[in-house]
């Protein structure tokens, strides 16, 4: 089924790609040819006149916005504290200046953060997800895109999950009935660059 998009419309909203998620062991795809996806379906989407947001996670230095639920198997946190650098984005999605910039504290994109309002007050009604991982921020960002009732898009070459299996269950078997889930080339070909 081919696309029909208004690249000014469109918002491109990038996943943690970030030193420190980066540096997970991840698949099927490499986190730098994730970056390296995602950096250039930004860079066509900024050309095409659309948004292009960064999302990170981070947390207090205290830890105390981390999310602390009890559940089987909690987010740790290495005696000393992540690593000073662990949230710094990857150089080429740094280098896309996004005009928006959020910083999380959970999985969602959407969850305590001003990502809706951004989005909305710019005209925004299509979100395209990439970036890692796949079954768990990009995932939880997809759900709550379509939750808030935008069209959603994956890259899914832009993403990757923390095992083969995650991410083929996440794109195979949940995100089509939430998203059209579609490659980096794909979607480029689909956001034309008006003049």
């Amino acid at each position: 089924m081919s696309l029909d998009l208004d690249p000014r419309t469109c918002a491109l909203v990038i996943i943690d790609l970030q030193q420190g998620i980066m540096a997970l062991p991840v698949a099927p795809h490499a986190p730098q040819a994730v970056a390296e996806r995602a950096a250039r379906l930004g860079e066509h989407l900024t050309q095409a006149g659309g948004l292009v947001v960064a999302v990170r996670v981070a947390f207090a230095s205290d830890y105390a916005d981390k999310p602390n639920q009890p559940v089987d198997m909690p987010m740790a946190v290495p005696p000393g504290g992540l690593p000073e650098q662990w949230a710094v984005l990857d150089p080429s999605i740094a280098a896309l200046n996004a005009p928006v910039q959020i910083t999380k504290h959970s999985w969602s994109a959407f969850y305590g953060t001003e990502l809706d309002l951004q989005m909305r007050r710019r005209g925004i009604s299509t979100v395209i997800v990439c970036g890692i991982a796949s079954n768990s921020g990009v995932e939880s960002t997809v759900r709550d895109a379509w939750h808030h009732n935008y069209a959603v898009l994956v890259a899914e070459d832009a993403c990757a999950g923390l095992g083969e299996d995650t991410h083929r269950f996440s794109m195979e078997k949940v995100m089509p009935r939430i998203a059209r889930v579609r490659s980096t080339q794909a979607l480029i070909e689909a956001l034309p660059i008006r003049c």
